[in-house]
């Protein structure tokens, strides 16, 4: 099992809830995509799944450990094993493009070796063959404050793809960029699943975007899971529902949303993609 969460809850210092009661497994080499209006909860519980939050009530069990049972290097190694592509990379704007998407094995990496690739990057090939995926592979050598946020997200992209995880999360990984970059993008991330047998979890704003590429739908509103099915079963009466709160139904490449009513047309059914 990738990882199993049973009846996590989460509350933060001020006293929200971002979860509640929410009960969720993988096995290794699933795709899941994780969708709901803001606020649903959908950045926390990949915060949990990357052992960066723990849980307020419940159990979390991450490729078979239980990360707050454990500390220190056990804690650290299971860290390594956990890839996270997050919205806005937090990359130091000083840092080379090579040496950011490097920094994905630092985990694996002796403090020595990691320091010396600071200076002297210590696999060069490995970097511009994961930059090549994302289509960055000509700003290998540039610094990270040279490029925009798009760049800088697939840079965040691209050390992920290096670091090459059992378990890949990704937070939102393709906000922004174009219609077009971000299937390629995905295609990229799904296809990493597939050869490395990891588990991908992903949570994404565009609809669409989640039914071509993922065959598991999670559907999150409230800090709840509202439906987890297989894409062919989710129907736009679903979809319609999650998003009642917000009236509209996100998808890739318009300027906001379509309206929810709209939803029963504009939404293509899962078995047609």
């Amino acid at each position: 099992m990738s990882f199993s969460l049973a009846a996590v809850g989460l509350v933060h210092p001020n006293g929200h809830r971002a979860l509640q009661g929410v009960t969720l497994a993988a096995r290794a080499g699933e795709r899941l995509a994780v969708i709901g209006p803001s606020g649903a909860g959908k950045t926390t519980l990949l915060r949990v799944l990357g052992a960066a939050l723990r849980p307020s009530e419940g159990t979390a069990t991450l490729l078979d450990t239980a990360p707050w049972q454990i500390a220190g290097p056990a804690l650290r190694k299971l860290r390594a094993q956990i890839g996270t592509v997050h919205q806005s990379p937090p990359i130091a704007p000083r840092l080379r493009v090579v040496t950011a998407v490097l920094s994905g094995r630092l985990g694996e990496w002796s403090a020595l070796r990691a320091l010396s690739s600071l200076l002297h990057p210590s696999d060069i090939a490995g970097a511009h063959e994961a930059l090549s995926r994302v289509a960055m592979e000509d700003r290998l050598f540039d610094r990270c404050d040279r490029l925009s946020g798009g760049q800088l997200q697939r840079v965040g992209i691209a050390r992920a793809l290096y670091q090459r995880p059992r378990l890949l999360l990704a937070d939102e990984p393709v906000s922004a960029l174009d219609p077009t970059l971000a299937d390629a993008t995905l295609q990229q991330l799904v296809a990493q699943s597939e050869s490395t047998g990891a588990t991908l979890v992903a949570s994404l704003h565009a609809v669409d975007l989640a039914l071509r590429w993922f065959p598991r739908i999670v559907g999150m509103r409230d800090g709840q899971v509202l439906f987890d099915a297989p894409v062919g079963d989710v129907t736009p009466q679903m979809l319609t529902a999650l998003y009642a709160s917000e009236g509209v139904l996100p998808m890739q490449g318009t300027p906001d949303a379509l309206p929810v009513r709209a939803a029963a047309v504009a939404v293509p059914r899962p078995d047609c993609l």
